[in-house]
């Protein structure tokens, strides 16, 4: 068990971690009903290893990673002096993360991340998030994503919500379109003791909280919208939304650039990608188009004030 204010144990961390992305996995085989995860299991040479999960050619799923990893050994130099540390210390790093993208274009997008970082001099701390990217904005299906993740912060406190939402906005821009990747969700870095939270037990029980949730929102999302019929019109839409989730991930995420700082498995790393996407030079949907809407909702917004109807 880990007390109010003992330092985490990574091993019951990790534990934790694992646990969830079986469960995930589990969950979502059960509801495609036929395609499976296939685990690829690796080590890092430096220390420690992974679970590399993916299913391609779903019913739903057309791509889609859950991955597990702890990693450790001496801190890179470069991650070293972004966080002002000295060079040669030890670190751990596991976590969970996953990334669905469905075949059908009115299933939203979703990527989620829980993580720990622990450093040999005290030094430690919890992050993740988990966002939703849909190729077509249905804002009923946002206002629900956002009162579920609302009720998952509620205990651990009112302002929770709200400053995890701000920085999911903020950080899921991409500044070079003037639009954010999609509809945002919670997004927190570098939780410990002395902010938000005053114990390593209750920052570790909203990890879990986050983690949990996944599988009952998305398994939700995938209900509302399986059995729409779509056009290929849509799914040529679907594919150039999917090249700003691409361009986002390549040029701003900050997972992505530290996976591959501390030697990584590349593989591992981008199996974020989609399978397919395209860029359409200078694109814009005709104006008053349902596309055309979407892409007004690619802002800020407060869906838990949003009149529906």
């Amino acid at each position: 068990m880990l007390s109010d204010n003992q330092h985490p144990d990574i091993f019951l961390v990790e534990s934790y971690f694992k646990k969830l992305q079986q469960d995930i996995c589990t969950g979502l085989e059960e509801k495609e009903k036929g395609a499976k995860f296939k685990s690829d299991k690796w080590e890092r040479v430096e220390g420690g290893g992974g679970d590399t999960r993916v299913m391609e050619g779903g019913s739903i799923i057309e791509k889609g990673g859950v991955n597990f990893s702890h990693v450790h050994g001496p801190l890179p130099e470069k991650i070293a002096n972004r966080l002002q540390l000295p060079i040669g210390l030890n670190f751990h790093a596991t976590g969970t993360s996953l990334v669905i993208h469905p075949l059908h274009p009115l299933i939203p997008v979703i990527h989620m991340n829980v993580r720990y970082f622990q450093i040999e001099n005290g030094v430690w701390w919890f992050g993740g998030g988990i966002d939703l990217t849909p190729a077509y904005v249905f804002p009923e299906d946002a206002v629900f994503f956002h009162q579920q993740l609302q009720a998952v912060c509620r205990p651990f406190g009112e302002g929770i919500y709200p400053e995890f939402k701000k920085n999911c906005d903020e950080y899921f821009y991409l500044k070079h379109r003037d639009e954010t990747r999609g509809i945002g969700g919670l997004f927190f870095d570098f939780l410990k003791p002395g902010g938000i939270f005053s114990d390593a037990k209750t920052i570790f029980h909203f990890v879990q909280a986050v983690g949990n949730t996944f599988l009952p929102i998305y398994l939700d999302l995938i209900s509302r919208n399986e059995q729409k019929i779509y056009t290929p019109e849509q799914k040529a839409f679907q594919l150039w939304r999917r090249g700003r989730y691409v361009e986002f991930n390549l040029l701003y995420d900050k997972g992505t650039s530290f996976g591959l700082d501390t030697g990584g498995r590349t593989e591992s790393i981008l199996m974020s990608l989609p399978p397919l996407t395209s860029w359409r030079y200078d694109f814009h949907p005709e104006q008053g188009s349902v596309e055309a809407d979407t892409l007004q909702y690619l802002k800020p917004i407060d869906w838990l004030n949003l009149r529906l109807g």
